[in-house]
């Protein structure tokens, strides 16, 4: 089973930036994907972007495209997001998470929090006007 932790959260003004990083610990860091999500207080888990390992395939909410980015590095089992302009909507616990794989079902979206099998602690991000 993967584990996962994320870190580089924290409290930034409007216009800043931040990196996310998540390490992925326990077996190999072979998920059919993986995905970041986030969740403000009150609401639901809401996705933010994803990223699938057998094509290096790049995804991302309307909300946050062209100010987010995803990528990987295998050698450190670390998955990242870096955001850039960031707004204070965008205020919230980030979490990792990792989709092992889909035999048996219908291919994910990668959008749905109920498609994915790890998820980390979350790391929070606090945006100020």
């Amino acid at each position: 089973q993967v584990q996962l932790v994320e870190s580089g959260g924290g409290l930034v003004q409007a216009g800043g930036s931040l990196r996310l990083s998540c390490t992925a610990s326990g077996r190999t860091f072979s998920s059919y994907a993986m995905g970041w999500f986030r969740q403000a207080p009150g609401k639901g888990r809401e996705f933010v972007s994803a990223f699938t390992q057998i094509d290096g395939l790049t995804y991302y909410a309307d909300s946050v495209k062209g100010r987010f980015t995803i990528s990987r590095d295998n050698a450190k089992n670390t998955l990242y997001l870096q955001m850039n302009s960031l707004k204070p909507e965008d205020t919230a616990v980030y979490y990792c998470a990792a989709l092992n794989g889909y035999i048996g079902r219908a291919r994910p979206t990668l959008r749905a929090a109920r498609e994915y099998d790890v998820w980390g602690q979350g790391t929070q991000v606090t945006v100020s006007s």
